[in-house]
């Protein structure tokens, strides 16, 4: 089986982690981009090596899929570790295995601390639970990788109580642009559902609550589905069984094909077969459908089911992104309800592709006021200069402040405004390491490269810092004192140009005894025009 490039380099880094000697890392690829074939191969790969490898997960449907992939991707089989169930005496070296019978005292006893020599950890944004952790507790020395498809920054500080490093990560808007997932376009339905008084339980709404609350909305919620999504195939997530049931219902009164499959559907299996056949054109469930099923024809999801946390929205989402060739398919429309919370974590669209709080909350902000769908990344776009603008706004009021502060250095806010780094100005430490301090050498090396290292706080900043200057050498790009001092003199944006147009403008300005050539007016100057 050929890889994709991304699925390579996902290879590649996962065994140079190892290799370095960072037992504990993670792997990020979103929904539909193949994760299962990419641990599938390293799986291989560690069984060449003579390693006897776990394959780690929560649910049933999750181990079928993983040693049906393996069979595919390797032609090697898989022992299996779940109920009545045993790998022990099994020859063959992969093992898919139920977390829920491995962490069983009595199982576990079984085998040897050093049984395995790698666990790979399906869907991994899970394993922080006790459950988890009593089995990689047992198996000490092995090394073991995590995948997950979430984006969640949250979850990966979570995450890094268990993972040393991300290894690798993929994003969404990158396998989009690629052309290995569908675009996405989201529509803001115009219909307020008050679930201020819903609980919270875990750190997310309680099902029960929600169930409750959603009731009185739901002929009103089908009736705006007809109007935007009656010749879709569509998914909808709801909180409880009686609740996606009783949609079910309302959805077919109003002119639907409409199915409905729960964990205690006698008939499951043929129901996902009659809609992927489209016998069915909606599909009610409760967060049943969330792992494990894959219908690629899936052309709108109807989240009905408000979370807080991202990994959970992510998957939602994640059964309408996979490409149909097979179908008409050019876009998954992602229906998003105006939910009355006083709570602010509220997973939108904008959650999906922004890695800025501040980005996703004037993005969800801006779809709200646009009557009719709109593509994520675009949207994505004008969020982002909305709130370049708003920051540029804040940073000239500061930068009058700091006037009379003379330093030969910039400031790492100025910069990052300057050169539009999303990732450097919402950056937030999820592991160990990049929460401690900026080491000396760190901080001299700022320094040197002309940024003004008091105001940077952790570690993992200043090594991102350290990277995109690196990086920008590379390129030929401006350095931090040539913005600092052209954007004094009133140039903008001077972190976008090239390091030879700065120099030149430069030696201009000095040939002119350091004042400005009167046939440049620096608000409107632009390289090369």
């Amino acid at each position: 089986m050929e890889l994709r490039p991304y699925q390579k380099e996902a290879m590649e880094a996962v065994q140079g982690q190892w290799d370095s000697g960072i037992k504990h890392t993670l792997l990020v690829l979103p929904t539909g981009t193949g994760k299962t074939i990419v641990f599938a191969k390293l799986a291989e790969n560690c069984v060449r090596n003579g390693d006897r490898v776990l394959i780690l997960a929560h649910r049933g449907e999750l181990l079928a899929q993983a040693a049906d992939k393996i069979a595919k991707a390797t032609g090697l089989f898989c022992a299996t570790e779940k109920a009545d169930q045993t790998c022990l005496g099994s020859w063959f070296r992969i093992v898919v295995g139920s977390v829920q019978s491995l962490m069983r005292e009595k199982r576990l006893r079984q085998f040897e601390a050093d049984y395995f020599d790698t666990i790979i950890i399906d869907e991994a944004h899970h394993c922080v639970s006790d459950s988890y952790m009593k089995v990689l507790e047992h198996f000490p020395d092995a090394k073991v990788l995590g995948v997950t498809a979430t984006p969640d920054r949250g979850d990966m500080k979570n995450l890094g109580k268990v993972f040393e490093s991300l290894a690798y990560e993929y994003t969404l808007p990158k396998a989009i642009r690629e052309g290995y997932l569908c675009p996405i376009k989201a529509q803001t339905v115009p219909l307020r559902l008050d679930i201020a008084s819903v609980g919270t339980q875990a750190g997310d709404f309680k099902s029960g609550d929600l169930g409750n609350a959603l009731d009185p909305y739901l002929e009103q919620i089908a009736d705006e589905m007809s109007r935007v999504c009656r010749d879709r195939k569509t998914v909808v997530f709801l909180p409880l069984i009686k609740t996606s049931q009783k949609f079910c219902k309302i959805l077919n009164e109003h002119g639907f094909s409409a199915a409905e499959v729960n964990g205690e559907s006698d008939m499951r299996g043929q129901i996902l077969s009659d809609f992927d056949t489209g016998k069915f054109n909606v599909l009610c469930n409760s967060m049943l459908l969330t792992e494990g099923w894959d219908c690629p024809s899936v052309d709108c999801v109807v989240v009905l089911r408000p979370t807080k946390v991202r990994s959970l929205y992510a998957q939602m989402v994640g059964r309408g992104t996979r490409l149909s060739p097979e179908t008409e398919k050019t876009e998954l429309l992602l229906l998003d309800f105006l939910w009355h919370t006083e709570r602010h974590e509220l997973c939108h669209p904008a959650h999906l592709i922004c890695e800025s709080d501040e980005v996703a909350k004037k993005m969800t902000e801006n779809l709200e006021k646009v009557n009719g769908p709109m593509d994520l990344e675009e949207a994505e776009q004008k969020a982002c200069e909305d709130v370049v603008a708003q920051r540029e706004e804040a940073l000239a009021k500061q930068l009058r402040e700091m006037r009379n502060r003379k330093r030969k250095l910039v400031d790492p806010l100025q910069f990052e405004m300057s050169i539009q780094a999303e990732d450097l100005s919402g950056y937030v430490p999820a592991f160990g390491w990049e929460m401690g301090p900026p080491s000396e050498s760190q901080v001299k090396t700022l320094e040197k490269l002309g940024i003004y290292p008091d105001e940077i706080e952790c570690a993992g900043k200043a090594s991102l810092l350290l990277d995109r200057l690196n990086a920008r050498r590379h390129e030929g790009l401006t350095t931090p004192k040539q913005i600092r001092f052209l954007e004094n003199k009133g140039f903008q944006h001077v972190g976008t140009w090239q390091f030879d147009d700065a120099k030149h403008l430069i030696d201009r300005i000095a040939g002119n005894g350091w004042r400005v050539p009167r046939s440049i007016i620096p608000q409107e100057y632009r390289p090369g025009e």
